[in-house]
């Protein structure tokens, strides 16, 4: 089993609460056994539209080859204003064309994946975020099994902590350990 995740910090480099928990996570899906693969967006180049390929050349349309390979598709989003990040946006609208394909009668390409999500943030928006990617996960073909998100809402996200990587780490092992685990047992279930 192979699990793609969309990293969606606003930053190319440097450390990014976002890509922490992730990486904090992806330690329970090795223990499951299931692969991964964290393809941080900020680092590519993903041009707005809604098409999977564009006039213009990208990335996206590798990006979305590794999707299709995959059984697992995770969304790791910061929180901004209540919503999820703008480069995970981005590939929301490029993934508009599997919903073109599902309303002209054929199965969607997503169908019988697996999706979830890890979302960070100093206040609210985890519910509101993961609502949301769990109706596109839906209406695009995917299936969330149950236990399928993992967010954190802490002050030590916040915009202007100096929180260490090692710091953050600590919080999220003492505290998410069991949310994680959870998670990665869930998807490695539906699956089975």
């Amino acid at each position: 089993m192979k699990a793609v995740i969309l990293l969606a910090t606003l930053k190319n480099k440097g450390l990014s609460n976002t890509e922490t928990l992730t990486e904090f996570f992806c330690g329970f899906l090795s223990k499951q056994k299931i692969e991964f693969e964290i393809i941080r967006l900020a680092n590519h180049k993903i041009l707005p539209g809604t098409y999977i390929h564009l006039e213009q050349e990208d990335d996206w349309p590798a990006i979305y080859g590794k999707i299709l390979k995959a059984e697992i598709l995770i969304f790791a989003t910061p929180i901004w204003w209540n919503n999820h990040s703008s480069e995970l946006q981005r590939c929301i609208e490029r993934l508009d064309e599997v919903f073109d394909i599902i309303n002209s009668g054929e199965n969607s390409p997503l169908e019988g994946k697996m999706g979830a999500v890890i979302v960070t943030g100093d206040s609210d928006g985890v519910e509101h975020i993961t609502g949301n990617i769990a109706n596109f996960f839906t209406c695009t073909g995917l299936t969330l099994p149950p236990y399928a998100s993992l967010g954190v809402i802490w002050e030590g996200h916040s915009k202007d902590s100096k929180k260490t990587k090692t710091e953050l780490l600590a919080h999220y092992t003492k505290n998410y350990s069991k949310d994680a685990q959870s998670m990665a047992e869930s998807l490695a279930k539906a699956l089975k």
